[in-house]
């Protein structure tokens, strides 16, 4: 298993709900720490290490986002069982019967997530997809007491569980949190790679918190480095499973296929020289690269793009099958073009193609 391989299998397993990254911030500022200047935190927990390639150059700011989907315990039953909320954006039809590690303040506890028996439904509801407020959590505790013994209370943090596994294809990994912790992925391997390399620039590179419930890291850490441009490292939809790949109103976004370029989501319309840029780029160097828009989704460059004055912002994002479920697929080479791809727009971003993109 290659370094960064191993990396990703850390930062997959990782627990790290939205407002609960603490777990995965410490493995990022390990991470980070030997390829950087200086590591931040801003006052949500977002960290950024930054890398001055020129001093008093452009400041440039690639993130990913620490947080993946989860759930929190919002109450014990009197008969000992779990009701949860959800935590990011979750379809009730791939929960039941999934495991998921309730994180107590005594350990971790490991659950599974129920609904009535279709066996006992009618034939009416058992055609229906079970509603997410009909389901719970089962931690086989006799009673509430018995629940509360064993360390549950109200706010704690619910990870799903997927072990991360190297396929029968070894260029496929399959694991939970994939988005976006590719992302973080992405910005730990663009340092290594810039690690003693020149670039007109000062890099700024690490993880939001909160993004999956509103891009909350994201502003408030491009409020803390004020940076000239802004690339959001995500972990996207890759569309290339059966009753997608031949759709003619869906991009072609296949895993394997490069990094897919954002033209477009529900948060950002991305700055066109900035855009124009990595197609430009990835043409010269011949990176494969894809592109599409997504209408249904927000990244974190929605957030970025909007602080101060404005920041030109864009999204770059590893296709991934199956995100917000609790095993998700990525492939090797998308991990790795994405990387190349980053490596020479930064040694690109010098003042006077800042100050184009500005104008």
């Amino acid at each position: 298993m290659s370094a960064w391989v191993q990396t990703l299998k850390e930062l997959s397993e990782a627990s790290g709900v939205p407002g609960q990254e603490q777990e995965v911030r410490e493995l990022m500022r390990s991470y980070l720490q030997p390829f950087t200047d200086e590591v931040r935190t801003d006052n949500l927990g977002s960290i950024v290490g930054r890398k001055t390639g020129k001093a008093g150059g452009p400041k440039i700011m690639l993130m990913g986002h620490m947080d993946e989907v989860g759930f929190m315990v919002t109450r014990v039953t009197k008969k000992g069982f779990i009701v949860f909320q959800t935590l990011g954006g979750w379809l009730p039809h791939v929960l039941l019967a999934q495991r998921v590690m309730i994180q107590t303040r005594k350990g971790s506890i490991i659950g599974v997530i129920g609904s009535k028996p279709p066996h006992v439904s009618s034939q009416s509801d058992r055609a229906k997809v079970t509603e997410i407020t009909d389901m719970y959590i089962d931690i086989g505790a006799d009673n509430e007491e018995h629940a509360k013994e064993l360390g549950v209370r109200p706010g704690d943090a619910i990870v799903p569980i997927c072990p991360f596994t190297v396929m029968a294809n070894e260029r496929m990994y399959m694991g939970k949190a994939f988005d976006n912790r590719g992302g973080c992925l992405t910005a730990v391997e663009l340092l290594r790679r810039l690690h003693g390399a020149d670039h007109p620039n000062i890099v700024f590179a690490g993880a939001t918190v909160q993004e999956e419930v509103g891009l909350r890291g994201a502003r408030t850490s491009a409020t803390m480095i004020e940076p000239d441009i802004f690339i959001a490292l995500e972990t996207g939809m890759a569309l290339d499973t059966p009753g997608l790949d031949d759709s003619p109103h869906l991009p072609e976004i296949k895993c394997g296929g490069g990094p897919a370029i954002a033209l477009y989501d529900h948060s950002l319309v991305p700055n066109p020289k900035l855009r124009d840029l990595l197609f430009d780029t990835a043409e010269e160097a011949g990176i494969p690269c894809q592109y599409g828009a997504a209408p249904g989704t927000s990244t974190d460059g929605g957030a970025a793009h909007l602080v101060a004055s404005g920041i030109p912002s864009i999204t770059i994002a590893i296709p991934a099958r199956y995100i917000h479920s609790h095993a998700a697929i990525l492939h090797h080479d998308d991990v790795e073009y994405t990387v190349n791809l980053l490596a020479a727009v930064v040694k690109k971003l010098d003042q006077k193609m800042v100050d184009w993109i500005k104008s």
